[in-house]
């Protein structure tokens, strides 16, 4: 009976629909900015599990699952004293581990309560703040995506958050359908994309594309191209998006690079993080001013391209919506695709599902 029970459930997720797979917990995923957790506990949704995220006296991240052992209350609502988060309701103190450490109230003759909540792998890096939802003796196997951008001092970042009411699989495939330009109309960095190739193994999805870019980072005052379209020329440069499970990756010849860290939130529901990175490579003479100088120009250009990306963000995210909103409304209905990514895009999210 027990071995029909498993074929049963792994018969149900091999037969789930593409939008309402489960995720592979066994990576690591992108959950909040650095700088979105400072002094107070920070509550984030992983698929399905309410997390808190709060940094001890010497600004280590921890995550533990958001509820306090003793009345299940969001720990998130209560402060961080010292190395131990504090419960709002009646103040009782977890350490990182997720074990009681502190009750005021207790009385000599009472020990602390014998209870664990669970905690998860937390790592911070390039500006982010990872977690590991899956099996932590898992943890240290996987290797996070990289941002090497993110500290090199000849990239321009943008952050732009997509948080839309629509499972996973419709934003990863937005992403990786080079042919929505249509909708982004004055707001496109690209045009007249044409598919060349399409490479794939167990772990992601790479498709190249033929296309032409708006812009080109090659002056100083190119830069302002971002801001005036009356400067912008068309011309050819390869076009390069890939699905690195569980996130995305793409370049624009060589002056732009964006990365999408996707956190699935539940089947309806997605957060992700897009980051922009605009190149000064070009510039060769940039690069011999002192460090200090170049930090400061890297500092004080974050964020540049905000309004651009923004703009982009909410035309994808009202598609996005849509889709889903029509998938709940008749899921049986027949969809017709012709980028063939977009076959490969769904078969590595299904097996990875299925894997994880």
């Amino acid at each position: 009976m027990q071995n029909n029970g498993i074929k049963s459930v792994s018969a149900r997720k091999k037969n789930s629909h593409i939008r309402e797979l489960s995720i592979n917990l066994e990576q690591w995923y992108a959950v909040a900015r650095s700088t979105e957790v400072q002094s107070q506990p920070l509550p984030v949704i992983l698929w399905h599990r309410a997390i808190v995220l709060f940094r001890d006296s010497a600004g280590k991240i921890n995550a533990l699952e958001d509820r306090c052992p003793h009345r299940q209350v969001k720990l998130s609502h209560g402060k961080i004293k010292g190395d131990l988060i504090e419960c709002a309701y009646h103040g009782w103190r977890l350490n990182a581990m997720g074990e009681c450490a502190q009750v005021d109230y207790l009385a000599d003759n009472q020990k602390l309560p014998n209870c664990k909540i669970h905690s998860y792998p937390v790592q911070e890096q390039n500006g982010f703040i990872w977690l590991f939802p899956g099996d932590e003796t898992k943890a240290k196997k996987i290797d996070l995506l990289d941002l090497p951008e993110w500290e090199h001092l000849n990239y321009i970042a943008t952050v732009s958050v997509i948080d839309c009411q629509a499972h996973y699989s419709f934003l990863i495939e937005n992403l990786m359908d080079m042919y929505h330009g249509h909708l982004h109309e004055d707001l496109q960095a690209w045009a007249n994309p044409v598919l060349d190739t399409l490479v794939e193994d167990e772990h992601q999805v790479t498709a190249r594309y033929q296309a032409q870019s708006y812009y080109k980072i090659d002056k100083i005052w190119s830069i302002s191209q971002l801001f005036f379209k009356s400067l912008r020329r068309l011309h050819p440069e390869p076009l390069e998006v890939s699905y690195v499970y569980p996130h995305w990756v793409s370049t624009l010849g060589s002056d732009f690079k964006i990365y999408c860290l996707v956190c699935p939130v539940s089947e309806t529901a997605t957060r992700a993080y897009l980051i922009h990175f605009t190149s000064l490579n070009a510039f060769w003479r940039l690069h011999k001013l002192p460090v200090r100088f170049r930090r400061f120009i890297k500092d004080s250009c974050f964020g540049a391209a905000q309004k651009l990306l923004d703009g982009l963000v909410r035309q994808d995210v009202l598609m996005i919506e849509e889709e889903h909103q029509a998938f709940l409304q008749n899921s049986e209905r027949k969809s017709y695709e012709l980028n063939r990514a977009l076959g490969s895009v769904q078969k590595l999210m299904r097996s990875q599902a299925e894997n994880g």
